[in-house]
């Protein structure tokens, strides 16, 4: 029993290696093209709305592939689905690779992405599987490493590439995620949960209504709110209905898991306006390179992966509430500290950057590790899937409402007294209202879950 103990915990070591890896990647492979729109808008002589569908396509498909990809666990073995998923990711950049035309761009980016979304659903499961609850939040930290780095090095590679090469090339990075297959063929085992007849047609309901509502967000149309929602309203009626449901209702009874994925979808909402702002900030009124807004940009996310672990290690011994307490914190003194310093030199960007991308990882390892542990064994894979999708879905809502706020241009009203150029006005009114944000989610984070760590921390204490 000892040895078969030390030999997964071996494993589990060596997978997060590897998973590190595979997640910067993914991470870079969902950025990178964000840097080169204007280059592949040139050649093929689209309209900025059709170049969109570059990243529209991926995000929607990622979306719905994270969640489909952890229903599949239930099924499936980590080890196929994984090997699934990357050889799909590998077919999908060779197409982007050798596309002439628009058309073979826009289904590479999207075969791409339907391999890539087993990679956020596995690196969820993963630290599940392979660690007991009191080293979860280790493994979590060292799984945001990879989120950051992903994060920090997709805008520099990508600007670099473009300029020194083709905008091709890109796909070629993505081709680098196959030498990770061998590897999770050796150290993940054959665990899969228990058969169940899949449910198509709830699985498609879900997809439909995650599809619509990110191009709803996406696009700003209102009617495509009212399909999403009632695609929505078609799934809830199957999933209650149905003998074998694509997600079963019980799990939306766990109020704790319920209440998770709300606070997780506001709370990675707010600080993802830290990496979409920012880029926008040192273009607009720093007047930026995208290399040089990498430059900047690059400071804080080497940071948050040197400091992952530790973040794990502290949910680990002093609990995810506390870790929590100090990611706001972090974002907190980021927002209020960003929004005095707009318009000033980059420097002082590259510097509050840390708090905010630091507060960010803090965060995402406080959520995933709170919300893992509201579930059981039976509902781990789907769970964590919905936690992937709902992060996605956060950002792209995230996205779509604070583009909305920039569309207005400049603002008269100034919120923080400190910066005096009018152009910076409404980069510093949304810093400052997000780290007021910030307060009121972690005040329900603290009735949802602090008060009831609090309260067990207590009788423990007491039963000693």
């Amino acid at each position: 029993m000892q040895i078969n103990h030390r030999i997964q915990k071996t494993a589990g070591e060596l997978l997060l290696g590897i998973l590190v890896f595979t997640l910067i990647i993914s991470v870079m492979n969902a950025t990178m093209f964000n840097v080169v729109l204007p280059a592949i808008s040139k050649q093929f002589q689209l309209s900025p709305s059709q170049a969109s569908w570059i990243i529209t396509g991926y995000m929607i498909v990622y979306a719905i592939g994270s969640v489909t990809y952890g229903k599949l666990t239930d099924r499936y073995s980590l080890k196929n689905l994984l090997t699934f998923g990357l050889l799909l990711f590998a077919i999908g950049s060779v197409v982007g690779l050798v596309a002439i035309q628009y058309w073979m761009v826009i289904v590479g980016r999207i075969v791409q992405a339907a391999g890539a979304s087993v990679i956020p659903a596995v690196a969820m499961i993963v630290p599940v599987r392979y660690f007991s609850p009191e080293r979860r939040g280790r493994a979590l930290g060292t799984v945001a490493i990879g989120y950051a780095l992903g994060l920090a090095l997709g805008p520099i590679i990508a600007g670099v590439v473009s300029s020194t090469w083709n905008w091709r090339a890109l796909f070629v990075i993505s081709l680098l995620s196959l030498l990770t297959l061998p590897m999770y063929r050796k150290y993940l085992d054959d665990e899969k949960g228990v058969a169940r007849k899949m449910d198509f047609i709830g699985g498609s309901l879900l997809a439909g209504t995650v599809a619509v509502l990110l191009l709803a967000l996406t696009k700003g149309n209102i009617w495509l709110a009212v399909a999403g929602a009632i695609f929505f309203i078609f799934f809830l009626v199957r999933i209650r209905y149905a003998s074998a449901p694509f997600i079963n209702p019980a799990i939306f009874r766990n109020k704790p898991f319920s209440f998770g994925l709300i606070i997780t979808f506001v709370m990675i909402g707010i600080s993802f306006a830290i990496p979409f702002i920012t880029p926008q900030l040192l273009s607009s009124v720093n007047h930026l390179s995208p290399v040089f807004i990498g430059m900047v940009m690059l400071p804080s996310s080497l940071v948050a992966a040197l400091l992952g672990r530790r973040g794990g290690k502290l949910a680990d011994e002093k609990g995810n509430p506390f870790l929590m307490y100090i990611a706001a914190a972090l974002l907190m003194i980021g927002f209020i500290c960003l929004s005095s310093v707009v318009g000033m030199s980059p420097v002082f960007i590259a510097i509050f950057l840390i708090f905010g991308v630091l507060g960010q990882s803090f965060m995402q390892i406080a959520m995933s590790n709170t919300v893992s542990r509201t579930l059981s064994k039976e509902h781990i894979g789907i769970g964590m899937g919905l936690f992937s999708m709902i992060t996605f879905i956060s950002t792209a809502a995230s996205t779509a409402a604070l583009g909305k706020v920039l569309d207005f241009g400049t603002s008269t009203v100034r919120l923080n007294p400190i910066p005096q150029n009018s152009t910076t006005f409404v980069y510093s009114n949304i810093f400052l209202v997000l780290a007021i944000l910030v307060v009121v989610i972690v005040a329900f984070y603290y009735v949802q879950f602090g008060r009831v760590a609090k309260m067990v921390k207590n009788e423990k204490m007491d039963s000693e």
